[in-house]
């Protein structure tokens, strides 16, 4: 038995002071949800897990430039569905003024009416989404995936000589029957036209849909598999937090008793 070192104090501190530290750094998981507190706690993991966010990141901001296009694309085909309806109404007009007992007034209004729809499909031409033409007929990149690949939009134009050509009131005046059977011509041929502008429109709408769709199925994967490596287990992190509580409470009882012991030498000095 000795007085100046007290092994069994000094034994029992050092486990206290163990067992404290595990006991934060299970409170500290808890209360963050992370398993990587700091740096230390796990250096490779904390980059993989670093590395998988800036993934998800760019996923994401890919699937948002997917999902703006998408939204562009449904607008022109919004667009073009409202110009189809123009046009079926204008064949039915030019046909309508080839009918012989038919008053001038009659086809008067009929022409007022077509040069209308024809000023509606010239403006719906000019029309822009957050800034971006719709109609100019050009092609349109959009990046769709966190690695710089890319998607190519095909442009469709409402300026295409086949839809100016309607507005051309010289030629498409169906107040007389000659300009009717232009007209419908004219009509005829933006019709097929529009039919190959809307299958365009559809095919971008639909491999936008598809990219869309692969680019939530990585995100998922990928936050899941971060959420492996990051994420704290709740149940087993609860199980070593009651586990390490109960160690400090048991270790800081028995540094008091371990403390108490070198007293039992005043007793061998007292005899």
């Amino acid at each position: 038995m000795v007085i100046n070192t007290n092994i069994a104090a000094l034994t029992s501190a050092n486990n206290l002071n163990n067992s404290t530290s595990m006991l934060n750094q299970a409170l500290a998981e808890l209360s963050s949800g992370s398993q990587l507190v700091s740096a230390s706690d796990n250096p490779a993991d904390l980059a993989e897990s670093i590395s998988l966010n800036a993934q998800i990141n760019q996923v994401g901001a890919a699937n948002d430039n997917v999902s703006n296009s998408n939204s562009f694309a449904q607008t022109q085909d919004g667009y073009l569905q409202q110009v189809g309806s123009a046009l079926q109404q204008m064949s039915q007009l030019a046909v309508q003024a080839q009918d012989g007992t038919q008053s001038t007034t009659q086809l008067a209004d009929d022409q007022k009416e077509f040069a209308a729809l024809a000023s509606f499909i010239s403006n719906a031409a000019t029309q822009n989404f957050n800034g971006v033409s719709l109609f100019s007929g050009s092609s349109m990149t959009v990046t769709s995936n966190g690695t710089g690949g890319t998607f190519t939009l095909s442009g469709v134009s409402l300026s295409a000589s086949v839809y100016s050509n309607l507005a051309n009131t010289g030629d498409n005046n169906i107040s007389t029957t000659t300009g009717a059977a232009t007209a419908l011509t004219n009509v005829t041929a933006a019709i097929t036209q529009l039919g190959t502008d809307r299958a365009t429109v559809g095919a971008n709408e639909l491999s936008l849909n598809y990219t869309g769709q692969e680019l939530q199925v990585l995100q998922t994967n990928l936050s899941a598999a971060n959420s492996t490596i990051a994420d704290v287990n709740v149940a087993t992190e609860s199980t070593a937090y009651a586990k390490y509580q109960i160690l400090v409470q048991s270790g800081t009882s028995m540094l008091a008793q371990a403390n108490q012991d070198p007293q039992l030498a005043l007793k061998l000095l007292g005899d």
